[in-house]
């Protein structure tokens, strides 16, 4: 087994969260890899486009990847620390670990999911924070619905 390169599995997610805004979405975008660094599915939160609060990043990364026996040995790249509901989602199907792009901006669950034995890599990526952050400051309401803030 070669070295993980867990940058390149954040480019995916990075893709995801660009075609997210393109489409009028929150920029935030998710790929599944199996524990070779193989892709299993990708994709963005779709909340807006929708008409789902459900479809998050993370769970449309998920769906897309389709059904597994284990998910012990995947890798969840994500451009945004996971929100409850999406760190729900690693813990409930055993994902093994979660590269996230950012937390500066949402810490979401990491602390909760690194005490529940996940291991969670923080790229701490710039591109990922800006993104957001510029999306944040030109739609905060919509921002505070998807986080659930009120």
């Amino acid at each position: 087994m070669g070295r993980i390169d867990y940058a390149k599995m954040l480019d995916q997610a990075l893709e995801e969260a660009r075609i997210g805004l393109a489409e009028g979405g929150v920029p935030i975008g998710a790929a599944l890899f199996d524990g070779e660094g193989r892709l299993l599915g990708r994709g963005h939160n779709r909340r807006i486009q929708d008409d789902d609060p459900s479809m998050h990043a993370e769970t449309a990364a998920f769906r897309a990847a389709g059904r597994r026996r284990s998910y012990r040995d995947t890798i969840m790249a994500t451009t945004l620390a996971p929100c409850w509901y999406c760190s729900g989602l690693v813990r409930q199907f055993g994902i093994g670990t979660v590269v996230v792009g950012e937390s500066r901006t949402f810490a979401g669950g990491i602390s909760w999911l690194r005490r529940n034995g996940i291991k969670v890599i923080d790229l701490k990526d710039e591109v990922c924070r800006e993104l957001l952050s510029s999306f944040i400051k030109s739609k905060p309401d919509v921002w505070k619905e998807d986080i659930g803030a009120e």
